[in-house]
């Protein structure tokens, strides 16, 4: 497995050289939504610790990935009033890995709406900014 690239879209976004939509944030992760989403309220949630996948990152740095991506899960079912939740997480090309640093993805689904396509999409700013503003609400 090749090693973590700290050039990586999501480093940099965590070092600000990149901006996001920021939804949520500790000192062991950075909760995020997705740009090109696949459902409105689609959010990463990505650990600060470098880690490329599930296969390389301590598990207790998982842990609070996967802690996060719980608290996001259940804001979003409120903030988009969804019918359900979906969580996925990919692992090197093969598992279908697109950014090489981990990351989960938190969609709030509705009953009989198709997710969009991976990456076939790029939101509008001002939607983000009112989807953000919505779950930052939720959250609290």
């Amino acid at each position: 497995m090749p090693a973590y690239d700290p050039q990586n879209p999501f480093a940099k976004i965590l070092r600000g050289e990149f901006p996001c939509y920021k939804v949520y944030e500790n000192e062991h992760v950075l909760a995020f939504l997705d740009i090109m989403p696949r459902s409105p309220g689609h959010t990463l949630v990505i650990p600060k610790a470098p880690a490329r996948n599930i296969l390389d990152i301590k598990a207790d740095d998982f842990t609070h990935v996967a802690r996060a991506a719980h608290k996001i899960a259940a804001a979003a079912m409120t903030a988009f009033e969804a019918d359900g939740i979906t969580v996925q997480q990919f692992n090197e090309p093969a598992g279908g890995q697109v950014v090489f640093h981990l990351h989960m993805h938190v969609m709030p689904r509705k009953n009989g709406v198709a997710l969009l396509l991976p990456a076939s999409h790029k939101e509008d700013g001002k939607v983000l900014e009112a989807n953000a503003a919505k779950l930052i609400a939720a959250l609290k």
